[in-house]
Parts: C-alpha cells; sequence; structure tokens
C-alpha cells in the first residue's frame, strides 16, 4: 500500500510540475512571437505557435515529466484501489496551483487555497480508509468490452467535437478524462504483466485499449482546451477520470475499503474530486492575458 500511495504522489508530482513548465514555455514563446496569426479563431494556439512553444527547454522537460508521470501512474493503478490511485493522480491540479504562484506570478485566490486544503484533507481520508487492491483478474471478454468502449468514446468524441465546434469543450473535456479513466482500467487488467509474459500481453485487447484511450484522451483535452473554458475542461476531465474507474473498481474489479471505513473511503473520494473540480474551476480565469497554453494530456 505504502509503495503505490508513494507512487502515485510522484505520478501526481511529475504531472503538475510538467503542466507548469509547459505553461511557462508556451508563454515564453507566447511572448516573442505575439502576433493574432499565432492564434487559432477560437483563440486557442495555432499548431505555429505550439511547435515553437514544444522547443523551449522548459516545455522539452515538461513532456519528459508527463512520461515519467504515465509510468509512474500505470505502477500505481496496478498497486493500489482505482478510487485511490486516479483520485491521487488528479490532485496534481494542486500541485499546478502551487507551483503556479512562484514560476508563473499567479496570485491564488481564498476559494482556491481553501479548495487545496479540502483536497489534501480528502486524500488524507482515502489513505487511511483505503483497503487492499482486487487482482484484476477478469475475463477475456471484458478486455474486448473495454476496447470497445474506448474505440466507441474517443471516436464518437472526435466526430462530435467536430460537429458541435467551442460548444463541445466541456464534453470534450469529460470525454477525455473519461479515456484517461479507462487507461487505468486497462492498466488493471492487463495480462502478460506479472509475470511477464510477451506473447499474453500483446495479444490482449486491453493493450490496444490503453493505447487507443490513451491517444484519444490526449487529443480530445487538447482540443478542449483550445476551444473552450480551460478551467470548465479541466474540472470536467477531474470528473472523468476519477469517477467512473473508481466504480468500476469497487463494483467489478474487488477493489475495498478497510473493515468499517467505508464511509471514510465514500467521503474521501467526494471531497478530493469535489476539491480538485473547486482547484480547477476557482482558477486563472479565461479572460486572462492570452498565451499560447498547452496543458499537458495525462494518464491515468
Amino acid at each position: 500500500m505504502l509503495l503505490g500511495l508513494l507512487t502515485a504522489i510522484a505520478a501526481s508530482v511529475c504531472y503538475g510540475t510538467g503542466s507548469v513548465l509547459q505553461a511557462v514555455g508556451s508563454r515564453k514563446s507566447a511572448r516573442r512571437d505575439a502576433t493574432a496569426a499565432d492564434r487559432t479563431q477560437h483563440g486557442g494556439p495555432s499548431l505555429s505557435s505550439t511547435a515553437k512553444a514544444a522547443m523551449t527547454w522548459e516545455f522539452i522537460v515538461g513532456t519528459v515529466l508527463d512520461f515519467v508521470g504515465f509510468g509512474l501512474g500505470a505502477l500505481a493503478a496496478r498497486l493500489l484501489p482505482l478510487f485511490l490511485s486516479q483520485t491521487v493522480i488528479s490532485a496534481n491540479l494542486v500541485i499546478t496551483a502551487v507551483l503556479s504562484v512562484k514560476l508563473l506570478g499567479i496570485r491564488l485566490s481564498r476559494a482556491e487555497w481553501t479548495s487545496i486544503g479540502v483536497v489534501c484533507s480528502a486524500l488524507v481520508l482515502l489513505a487511511s480508509a483505503a483497503g487492499h487492491e482486487g487482482s484484476g483478474h477478469t475475463e477475456l471478454a471484458t478486455h474486448w468490452w473495454l476496447l470497445g468502449v474506448a474505440l466507441l468514446l474517443m471516436a464518437g468524441g472526435t466526430v462530435v467535437v467536430r460537429l458541435l465546434g467551442s460548444r463541445a469543450a466541456i464534453l470534450a473535456g469529460l470525454l477525455s478524462g473519461l479515456g484517461f479513466g479507462a487507461l487505468g482500467v486497462g492498466v488493471r487488467i492487463l495480462n502478460g504483466v506479472d509475470p511477464f509474459d510477451a506473447g499474453a500481453l500483446l495479444t490482449d485487447p486491453a493493450l490496444y485499449a490503453i493505447l487507443v484511450a490513451g491517444t484519444g484522451g490526449m487529443y480530445l483535452h487538447t482540443v478542449a482546451l483550445q476551444i473552450g473554458s480551460v478551467n470548465g475542461a479541466t474540472a470536467a476531465l477531474v470528473v472523468g477520470e476519477t469517477v467512473l474507474p473508481g466504480a468500476i473498481g469497487v463494483l467489478w474489479l474487488g477493489d475495498a475499503s478497510r473493515a468499517g471505513l467505508a464511509w471514510m473511503a465514500v467521503l474521501g473520494f467526494v471531497l478530493a474530486v469535489g476539491g480538485a473540480v473547486a482547484v480547477a474551476w476557482f482558477g486563472t480565469p479565461d479572460t486572462a492575458e492570452p498565451v499560447a497554453p498547452k496543458e499537458p494530456a495525462r494518464v491515468g
């Protein structure tokens, strides 16, 4: 339990730090090329400005931290109940908010500090109440179902976003969160990992569900940030990547709380999700000085 919790916290720190570093690199690039031509018609970053931002050392280091966070998050999903691992990882919003004070010069409001306090307290409740993680052993049909759902969510989400345009920002954020949640479920049930069996791993539909959900989730998250409210899209993502995977872990994969502490696990989960949504919602308003942000797409 302790190793899994430390792994999830490390993943959260990597994602949160990477997010801020990518924002620093994006802002540096935007100041160098502050022209209308570097923005899309929806106010999001153009392909050109994003490419320039990706060449800054801050953005490169942030991207490396994203990949490290992905690996740590995948490990945490196998070591902890999903309702705990996914929630701890989604708390990277807190890391982002705190580091933004120093690196981006953003001043946090009382509501944001209160929300951060709620998240930290909720994580203590969750860690105290969490019991054993489920085995993750499921029938192969479940793996096919996961792949089918991932394809439907990601492909359907892409079509809907194209049809609705800027009105699809919140929906795209929610679908991206569901994609990252499906990734966490896929990692938990993946065959051929322990003990390692390359044949079982490569023939498991859950592996391809992970690839589809991760890639599609990153795409939809990026689109959500480009076409609508950053705060709203991020809040929707937090809900999508925590609530459904947590429920699946408890109902189907055998995740459990400690005896007599189910109420504490539920309370901690609700407060953690609500607090994370509040951190995103009360964050820097979208009417702030336009920059070319590139929020990292999180996995897990």
